[in-house]
């Protein structure tokens, strides 16, 4: 039997894979047609050509599914055939608002692409609020920037397509090996395919507050006065404060300044050990290579994790887990980070207090770092 959902990714890779591959295991009838996670930039401009190549002409598909990496119109456009079917656009972040230093650097093409796509498509769905409300309430300055015959009021044609369904986390028990689909136990995952929800507006704090049990392990194993840096809390240590950052190694989650506070807190002569994850692509910041020199002695755990089970094994042996981004529109790593224990430190702003909103939850940066240290230790008191 052919397939009847047709499931697109120009960037196979992060958090586009783990969507790809969960909405796989769970549609019985789909097929996946995927391009390397390579090279973003190329793949926004002309993925729609090469996979209008590949897409089979002989096909009973009455659904398809896409990230907005992929310029849906122009597939569209090369590929009339696949008009009828039912086009749903997933975002898991909007061009519109991505961070850049100069305005003049903003390549317009990236954020038009999106734009149009989303005219093109029957549904339009966001990982989060804040993805969705960034993107609509951008469009019209945005196009602005084309010197005359603007298009006018595109953002009330797209809003009624638009919705919210935050992304789905597939995620081990915390105990053992059983699969937990979302974010148990509160129902997230409720459509009929048990992909996708809405009502995951929470999820930050409802994930906060199931990790008692494991924070209480954690401190099983861990002493310390209430002044981290007392003669008492030295003698008391079992093991050291243990920091994870586990993002993209890109400058949009802002590394520099996370290696400018541990960098500080190693100055200091605070102990503590570092695991930094993430994956990383062609064009690798500088600071990872002099950070890593410089914090040689702290670090036990260095670059992405190919192995799903050492990943969580290592969210697991950590106590906090730290985000600096500019760039954030869900925040998979730090919601999985959650759910194994460690305790959240991110900007007060973003995506995050969306997803943590009953609490305020900011960077602890100071000229030593030392705001990050005792409040990481304050949040096991």
């Amino acid at each position: 039997m052919k397939a009847e959902v047709l499931i697109i990714e120009p960037f196979y890779g992060g958090s586009h894979k783990q969507m790809v591959d969960l909405l796989q295991s769970k549609i019985s009838d789909c097929e996946v047609m995927t391009m390397k996670a390579k090279k973003w930039h190329w793949r926004a401009r002309t993925g729609a050509l090469y996979l209008s190549q590949q897409i089979p002409y002989s096909h009973n598909y009455r659904t398809l599914f896409a990230s907005s990496v992929l310029n849906l119109a122009e597939l569209i456009a090369l590929r009339p055939d696949l008009q009828g079917l039912t086009k749903i656009l997933y975002f898991h972040e909007n061009q519109l608002v991505y961070p850049i230093k100069k305005q003049q650097d903003r390549d317009f093409q990236y954020g038009y692409n999106q734009i149009i796509s989303c005219m093109v498509a029957d549904t339009v769905v966001f990982n989060s609020k804040y993805n969705m409300e960034s993107f609509l309430s951008s469009i019209r300055t945005f196009l602005n920037l084309i010197p005359d015959h603007r298009p006018k009021a595109l953002d009330d044609a797209i809003r009624p397509k638009c919705q919210v369904l935050y992304f789905p986390l597939d995620l081990s028990d915390r105990n053992g090996d059983q699969s937990i689909e979302g974010l148990k136990p509160s129902a997230h995952i409720n459509n009929t395919d048990n992909i996708l929800s809405d009502s995951q507006g929470q999820i930050g704090d409802q994930l906060i507050k199931s990790q008692d049990s494991d924070i209480k392990d954690k401190e099983d194993n861990m002493t310390c006065a209430k002044d981290p840096c007392s003669p008492e809390a030295k003698h008391n240590f079992v093991k050291p404060l243990h920091i994870v950052w586990a993002h993209r190694w890109e400058h949009d989650k802002d590394p520099d300044t996370f290696f400018e506070v541990v960098t500080s807190l190693s100055e200091s002569g605070r102990e503590f050990d570092l695991s930094v994850l993430g994956e990383q692509y062609t064009d690798i910041p500088e600071v990872f290579d002099s950070a890593k020199e410089k914090l040689q002695r702290h670090i036990v755990n260095w670059g992405y994790q190919e192995s799903r089970k050492d990943y969580i094994d290592i969210l697991k042996s950590a106590d906090v887990v730290v985000s600096t981004a500019l760039h954030e529109f869900f925040g998979v790593s730090m919601l999985e980070a959650v759910y194994y224990g460690c305790y959240p430190m991110c900007p007060n702003r973003l995506v995050y207090p969306e997803i943590f909103p009953g609490t305020s939850r900011k960077i602890f940066v100071d000229k030593h770092g030392s705001k990050l240290y005792q409040s990481s230790y304050n949040s096991r008191q």
